[in-house]
């Protein structure tokens, strides 16, 4: 299997999925807080009214689903998204690195 590597298409993939994954991360971290916050306030408006017996809230219930973790069946053959990674390695890695920068910015 004879591979050829052109150094500036490499390097478009890794730059462009590097801009694309920054601007995804970034994104990302702004939402993550926007939705990070307006469940926090919907669990203290929960509890206000619970405070003020307009609302009963079975909170055992309400967690059980967060702590409920199912069972992983492993394999010894690597999943087919493995291969389809690995090809497409530059823009991924481009995109990953990218997007960590833009979410660590955010």
């Amino acid at each position: 299997m004879s591979v050829e590597l052109n150094a500036a298409q490499l390097g478009l993939d890794v730059g462009t999925g590097g801009v694309v994954g920054a601007v995804t991360g970034f994104a990302a971290k702004k939402l993550t807080k926007l939705v990070a916050v307006l469940v926090g306030v919907q669990l203290a408006l929960f509890k206000y009214l619970e405070s003020q017996q307009l609302l009963v809230v079975d909170w055992d219930r309400l967690t059980a689903g967060l702590l409920d973790v199912g069972d992983v069946a492993a394999s010894g053959a690597p999943p087919s998204w493995v291969t389809s990674l690995l090809s497409t390695a530059s823009v991924s890695g481009g995109f990953a690195a990218g997007f960590l920068v833009g979410f660590k910015a955010g």
